[in-house]
């Protein structure tokens, strides 16, 4: 069982895919909308907490992405055809560098 989700909102389109992924099994309703839940540990949760500041977690610990990340994430699922895909979606979520100034070596 999963310490964290990630709520997925499927629209039409997203509908479509996950019933041709054959994942129509996944499908739950969260606030009435038709959603898939990618369970991740703390650990991931940490991650995207910092990869994505502002990122909020309900009393259910579950988030939402932005949209690009939103559609990467639906993009691993559709492809591997499982909805525990967040060992692999992390490494393309979570960039730890990103807004850091890149530093470099300075000869003396």
């Amino acid at each position: 069982m999963a310490d964290y989700y990630v709520n997925i909102y499927l629209d039409d389109e997203k509908l479509k895919k996950i019933k041709a992924a054959g994942l129509t099994d996944q499908i739950k309703e969260v606030d009435g909308k038709q959603t898939i839940q990618v369970g991740m540990t703390k650990n991931d949760q940490k991650k995207l907490t910092k990869g994505f500041p502002g990122l909020t977690f309900d009393a259910s610990n579950s988030c939402t992405l932005p949209d690009e990340a939103n559609n990467t994430l639906m993009g691993f699922i559709v492809e591997l055809k499982t909805s525990d895909v967040m060992k692999y979606a992390i490494m393309k979520l979570y960039n730890p560098l990103a807004g850091k100034a890149l530093r470099s070596a300075t000869s003396a």
